[in-house]
């Protein structure tokens, strides 16, 4: 069994999170779905392990691996900013199973209007828990906004799916499968702008390059809103946009013909297999740790900046979610 060094320091990026390819690794490990199996109790011992490391106290006997594996399950399980459990449905690590499933319905069940308003509603409910678990902590925002930004973003998916689906009735069979991401595509430009219009309102929090706080900024929020719409349309467009030419040309096979009640489980467990990578690319596609040029800040902001501190922060640092 491993020691522990005595330089480690279980906050510090296992790779490279300057790099595609470190962040990928990165997120691999803290969406692994299998995480979602683990005990309440674990994960409360995992955190409880996390912060005894930070204060220095190190229980006897604990190897780097298990303190590692400890930083895999907080990561998975708690906010980044504010420590706390993050509800089970919104975690990252369940984006596999949740999303497979509901992904491979609404591309199977696409043909009516009853069963694409349904599934439609289930993926907005879905989003909504998963934009409002991994908001910025330190914006928050009320019920009767939550309740505006739900009702808003699933009439975008509704309007856009059922508007797109009596358009394409005459069109070639294979936009028709393409109208479930264009609906989510709409309502995720809607939903998470929405559900994090707090930050837009009242800026986030901006730090130095040693996380020394420097004030809030809403040019902040708007560059990290906007790198978590595209991250999750990235997310989603593989899937809902090969998985329907797959199915399209295995339709027209004889076999598939004869088990047609298998083609919902078959296109749930092939976005599975779609989301199993997608999930952590698209997280991945942006640091965690946001960075914006001094000189593209509020001028209110960027002049307290350079009164404080002249030409010693070129850039300023912020949390943009997920």
């Amino acid at each position: 069994m491993a020691t522990v060094s005595l330089s480690f320091n279980i906050d510090s990026p296992r790779w490279d999170q300057s790099t595609f390819v470190g962040r990928l690794k990165h997120f691999l490990n803290i969406t692994d779905p299998r995480t979602v199996l683990v005990p309440e109790e674990e994960l409360d011992q995992a955190k409880a392990l996390v912060e005894s490391c930070r204060a220095g106290l190190v229980p006897p006997g604990s190897s780097q691996e298990q303190l590692l594996y400890a930083k895999k399950l907080y990561d998975s399980a708690f906010h980044p900013d504010s420590g706390e459990k993050m509800n089970f449905i919104g975690r990252m690590s369940f984006q596999v199973p949740g999303g497979m499933a509901i992904t491979g319905c609404m591309l199977q069940f696409y043909r009516t209007v009853p069963a694409v308003v349904f599934w439609q509603w289930v993926n907005q409910s879905f989003n909504a828990f998963v934009n409002y678990t991994n908001r910025n902590a330190a914006s928050p925002i009320s019920l009767r906004q939550i309740g505006v930004a739900y009702v808003t973003a699933t009439s975008a998916a509704l309007a856009t799916a059922v508007g797109l689906n009596f358009y394409t009735k005459r069109a070639p069979p294979l936009l028709a499968r393409w109208v479930p991401f264009a609906a989510v595509a709409a309502a995720n430009c809607v939903n998470i702008p929405m559900m994090r219009q707090q930050e837009i309102i009242n800026g986030i929090t901006v730090t130095d390059e040693n996380n020394n706080e420097l004030g809030r900024s809403r040019r902040a929020a708007v560059k990290g809103i906007a790198q978590v719409v595209l991250s999750r349309i990235t997310m989603a467009a593989p899937g809902m946009i090969i998985l329907p030419v797959i199915m399209e040309r295995l339709e027209k096979f004889t076999f598939m013909q004869r088990i047609r009640v298998l083609h919902a489980p078959l296109q749930v467990l092939l976005c599975g297999g779609f989301l199993l990578f997608m999930v952590p690319a698209a997280c991945a596609l942006f640091p965690q740790r946001c960075s914006l040029a001094l000189a593209d800040l509020e001028v209110e902001l960027r002049d307290s900046i350079m009164a404080k501190h002249g030409d010693k922060v070129p850039y300023v640092y912020f949390n943009k979610g997920l």
